[in-house]
């Protein structure tokens, strides 16, 4: 289980745990975070699950694939760095601390 950190736009901070094994997406929608609305359930099909990953994190979570590659495209105002879609992010015991902060907008 992982200590997640989820950044509203505004600064609202909700931490939460969650369930190795579950995406950083589902922690959110499980938890009812605000600003992250999902709209694919997770298949990688929208960019509605965009957030911003903290600089200290980039480099210790998994790839982007081609695929979230290319729907990162269409998310708003993507970061070439930190830009992640949170259904693509497994979560595990190395991901206690992760903070993220959403977007002013999903699209």
């Amino acid at each position: 289980m992982a200590k997640i950190t989820y950044v509203e736009h505004n600064g609202t901070e909700h931490v939460v745990e969650v369930a190795n094994g579950l995406t950083v997406m589902e922690g959110a929608r499980d938890n009812n975070i605000p600003g992250i609305d999902a709209d694919c359930g997770g298949a990688c099909a929208c960019s509605t699950c965009h957030v911003y990953v903290d600089a200290d994190w980039v480099a210790r979570i998994p790839a982007k694939q081609d695929m979230e590659e290319d729907m990162l495209d269409f998310a708003f105002e993507p970061d070439a760095q930190r830009s992640r879609l949170t259904c693509q992010i497994r979560v595990t015991d190395d991901l206690d601390g992760l903070r993220v902060t959403m977007p002013e907008k999903q699209i």
